[in-house]
């Protein structure tokens, strides 16, 4: 498929996602994915934890052949297989995934294709905005920008990722990071 094909079919897909509020106070435990490459193969960590202790609970990695060549903007073709992977089976109220949810430039990045397709609060956590995000669509917090992926309110996406911020970062994210890049 065409990249102007596909980029029409994430600005369709962008008017079914949804924002509304999460009850904090509900969230027991946060789920956060994090892909690595090396060669061909993709390594996707899985990391569950308390909320909003951030304490692991437990944790899955997944080694996958690389299907999908990186392409910016189009993160979600390369990722989202290997992510799917990585959570299946799992229970979490929230899922951190490291890439873009609507600070996009078509409103949607890999965090809103994943929770789109589980159906579950989403909210994706990146090192650095996207040329072209629109504005107001991403916080920066601590040292990541984020911004809702699905099924939740960027002011309860941020108080969530600052409860669990460890020296900037999100603490199950960043256990996610070091575990997807533990390659043996």
């Amino acid at each position: 498929m065409k990249l102007e094909k596909l980029a029409e079919v994430q600005r369709k897909l962008a008017t079914r996602i949804v924002e509304r509020e999460l009850d904090l106070a509900e969230v027991k435990r946060v789920g956060a994915v994090d892909v690595s490459y090396r060669d061909k193969k993709a390594r996707t960590a899985f990391v569950l934890c308390s909320f909003p202790e951030g304490e692991p609970i437990r944790w899955r990695v997944v080694e996958t052949d690389v299907t999908a060549p990186y392409v910016t903007t189009f993160f979600f073709l390369r990722e989202t297989r290997p992510i799917l992977l990585a959570v299946k089976g799992e229970d979490f109220d929230v899922l951190l995934v490291e890439g873009h949810g609507k600070a996009h430039p078509r409103g949607y990045g890999l965090a809103s294709h994943v929770g789109l397709i589980l159906g579950r609060p989403t909210i994706g956590v990146a090192k650095k905005p996207l040329k072209g995000a629109p504005e107001g669509s991403f916080r920066k917090v601590g040292k990541v920008y984020v911004s809702v992926g699905h099924l939740i309110v960027l002011e309860d996406a941020v108080r969530l990722v600052k409860a669990l911020l460890e020296g900037g970062y999100p603490k199950p994210l960043k256990l996610a990071d070091k575990l997807s890049k533990g390659w043996s």
